[in-house]
């Protein structure tokens, strides 16, 4: 008896409608309907994403109750010693992959091409960390190397299926990844966290949920394994030779602090940080979703030398990137020693720590997007400049801060990073096209922000002045302890 070949185009058309929910050949070939599909494309991402975070906040509380700060410091080590690895098993490669297949010219060999390359270096940094697991278990103070090196690989994979998605203008797709792996991850977390697994067992949650979301975005591509020429790796160097830097500048802001207090505090104070960067990146979903979603369409723009599209996309990801990042500021200034009083008492003693991360990640925020058009209109030259102050400074600021006025410092460090960047960035960019900034728009989300915490903020007055027990899950958080 012969049974049906699987069709992976099928499967591919068949996913990419359960992410859109409509046709995706509309969604493709309509162009009167395109600032529809960028806006439901931005809102499958954004959706995708805070679900996926939703699971891993959930997750995440249950660590830090059950398995305290401490376990939660060594986690978080770990995965910036593999996000810092992964930036050289890319060397800018994924960033190069998603604007060479955007232009349409030859996908399948650009795709292999890179998929060559960021194979070689994989193997190279894993072999690397194996043979050096001395020095990196010291670093994190448990046996982690071995787990190291597999994060590593199903990393590396990731990012470049994630490139191919991105470029092929399915960031919906990929977006839909992040729920798929963040839930898995946090089933198996928790499932071998109860089986008293503990860190072990949380590394390699993390490992099955992202390796199952890079399975399934493979089977989503479009892409095929074509042999590359020569031309094909020389274009991806070309771009990846400035680029490269921009990766390095993400995971400077992500996780410099990081590893930089990981040598220098307690991992239980890293693990109160962790826990407060989680928060304020909660809120940079929308413009992380605004600035993925343009960035194949600015390229696309530029490729064709569409000069009033790049402009009008440009000042719509400067509307829309702080629409959540805004209020969230406000709020969480606010409500932040309540935010962290859900995760324990202890972690209330990183509540400056967290406002000031949440105003770092909306400054971030509009530099992001004003670097992604640096990057798609071509002139990665110029961000790589831009990288190489941003890094410098985030990195000296760093270790200035916390060594003058302690972890706090840290934060501090990355505000001020943020700003200088932002203000490089606009500069910049604003030589090369001329943009509006959507000043009155960004002044009516900013007056609604400072209403709805003066709203907020009286709430809680009025609440805690009449001593009303209106949250037990948080008030009760003093009955547990926290390594």
């Amino acid at each position: 008896m012969r049974y049906p070949r699987f069709r992976r185009d099928l499967f591919r058309d068949d996913f990419c409608r359960l992410a859109n929910g409509f046709d995706t050949s509309r969604v493709l070939l309509e162009p009167k309907a395109e600032n529809m599909r960028i806006g439901q494309t931005s809102f499958v991402v954004f959706a995708s994403e805070f679900i996926g975070s939703a699971l891993g906040f959930v997750a995440t509380l249950y660590f830090a109750r059950t398995l305290g700060a401490t376990v939660l410091g060594h986690y978080a080590l770990v995965l910036a010693i593999v996000a810092w690895l992964s930036l050289g098993g890319q060397l800018g490669i994924s960033s190069a992959v998603v604007k060479r297949v955007s232009e349409g010219e030859e996908p399948s060999a650009y795709f292999t091409a890179g998929m060559t390359i960021v194979a070689m270096l994989g193997f190279v940094l894993s072999v690397g960390v194996l043979a050096f697991g001395t020095p990196v278990n010291a670093y994190v103070g448990e046996q982690v190397a071995p787990f190291v090196a597999l994060l590593l690989l199903i990393s590396l994979s990731s990012s470049l299926v994630n490139a191919a998605l991105n470029g092929e203008r399915r960031v919906h797709v990929s977006g839909l990844l992040m729920p798929v792996q963040t839930g898995i991850r946090s089933v198996f977390q928790i499932g071998l966290v109860v089986g008293g697994f503990g860190l072990a067992g949380m590394l390699v949650g993390h490992a099955a949920g992202a390796l199952l979301a890079v399975l399934l975005g493979a089977m989503v591509l479009s892409v095929n394994v074509t042999p590359p020429h020569r031309r094909h790796f020389r274009s991806l160097f070309d771009f990846a030779k400035f680029s490269w830097l921009s990766g390095l500048k993400s995971r400077s802001f992500n996780d410099v602090d990081i590893v930089i207090l990981g040598a220098l505090v307690p991992s239980a104070l890293v693990g109160v940080y962790s826990i407060a960067w989680s928060i304020a990146m909660f809120l940079t979903l929308f413009d992380s979703a605004v600035s993925s979603t343009l960035f194949p369409e600015l390229s696309e723009a530029e490729a064709s030398a569409n000069r009033d599209r790049i402009v009008g996309l440009i000042t719509n990801s400067l509307t829309y990137g702080g629409l959540i990042g805004i209020p969230g500021l406000f709020g969480g200034i606010v409500l932040a020693d309540r935010l962290l009083r859900i995760y324990g008492t202890r972690f209330t003693q990183g509540t400056a720590v967290l406002g000031l991360l949440i105003l770092a990640t909306l400054l971030y925020g509009y530099q992001k997007q004003l670097m992604n058009a640096l990057n798609a209109l071509n002139r990665p030259d110029i961000a790589f400049r831009i990288n190489i102050v941003f890094i410098a400074m985030n990195a000296i600021l760093n270790v200035v801060l916390v060594l003058l006025i302690g972890w706090v410092g840290a934060a501090i460090a990355t505000v001020l990073s943020a700003c200088i960047g932002l203000v490089l960035a606009f500069r910049s960019l604003r030589q090369l096209v001329y943009f509006v900034v959507p000043v009155s728009e960004l002044v009516r989300q900013f007056i609604a922000a400072l209403v709805m915490a003066g709203m907020v903020g009286g709430g809680r007055y009025l609440f805690e002045t009449l001593n009303v027990n209106h949250n037990r899950y948080v008030n009760d958080t003093a009955a547990y302890s926290i390594n």
